[in-house]
């Protein structure tokens, strides 16, 4: 079981890594926008500073060091029979303690309040996507609105997104760099995830966790648009001839590379639940809790 406040602050590595594998230009997730992405990167931002409190000065000391006490440096002080000197022991156990103190306290009150599965504090109701990780694409439903998209995700600026994250296949990570986070997906199981985007965009998704062959086309479009923009998706999307029931949905989640996106007008209300409880003997599984519930 993922512990899912690690999620949070496994970030600066993971994202890092993930976006120079994947050719980016930047890192997006320094170029936050939304207020979940604006808070991870301070953070990022503030342990950096904190632990190159340490680093600068030893490698200044160390080049110091090197020419100072060169064996042509016959001016510099030769101490055979030096051991201990309580100043320096003082220096160099106080000021490590004190930013691992700093860095344990903010890590702590930061993941606290960045954690994945707490809503976003919005006077705008938020809107409800299920989101599906399969073999090799994301499949979003909106409960709310009946219709369902194949790699592209579209929701109003300014409104806080709630999303229920599950895998039809190997365990995946559903990650949205400029907004922030990155969460698992995983087979069986129920995650969750609060993000929000403050600023209109066309922002890239991706899976952040490999999972075979057509891992690096597992891509998908995050549009964060006016509300009117929404409605107009919406409109287009169930003005699609497709529906999504669970035979369709069995085609769909064969396993595919390079997937086009897709729109359905309509989508089996239970489907998401569906897929969850066929691992589970007919029980969902919300790692929020760590408990089961009966397949609605």
């Amino acid at each position: 079981m993922v512990n899912k406040t690690f999620e949070r602050v496994s970030i600066p590595l993971g994202a890092g890594l993930v976006a120079c594998l994947s050719g980016c230009s930047k890192l997006d997730v320094l170029d936050p926008k939304g207020s979940v992405g604006m808070a991870e990167k301070s953070l990022i931002s503030t342990a950096t500073m904190a632990m190159l409190i340490v680093v600068v000065p030893v490698i200044v000391m160390i080049l110091v060091f090197a020419w100072r006490y060169r064996a042509s440096n016959r001016n510099a002080t030769y101490a055979p029979r030096w051991a201990h000197s309580t100043a320096i022991e003082t220096v160099v156990w106080t000021v490590p303690t004190l930013i691992i103190l700093f860095l344990g306290i903010l890590t702590w009150n930061t993941t606290h309040e960045l954690d994945p599965y707490r809503p976003i504090e919005s006077a705008v109701k938020p809107i409800k996507v299920e989101v599906v990780a399969l073999d090799w694409k994301w499949l979003f439903i909106y409960p709310e609105l009946g219709v369902a998209s194949v790699n592209q995700l579209a929701f109003p600026v300014g409104t806080p997104v709630d999303f229920k994250i599950t895998s039809d296949s190997v365990m995946n990570s559903f990650f949205i760099p400029q907004l922030g986070s990155q969460i698992y997906a995983m087979a069986g199981m129920q995650t969750q995830l609060h993000l929000i985007a403050d600023h209109a965009g066309d922002y890239a998704g991706i899976s952040a966790n490999y999972s075979g062959k057509g891992f690096s086309d597992m891509k998908f479009r995050a549009l964060a648009v006016t509300p009117a923009q929404f409605d107009a998706w919406v409109e287009k999307v169930k003005a699609s001839p497709r529906r999504l029931d669970m035979n369709a949905y069995n085609s769909v989640a064969q396993p595919s590379e390079k997937e086009p996106v897709r729109y359905f007008a309509s989508v089996d209300s239970k489907l998401f639940n569906n897929i969850i409880a066929k691992y589970n003997n007919g029980n969902v599984l919300d790692l929020q809790n760590s408990n089961c519930r009966t397949k609605g």
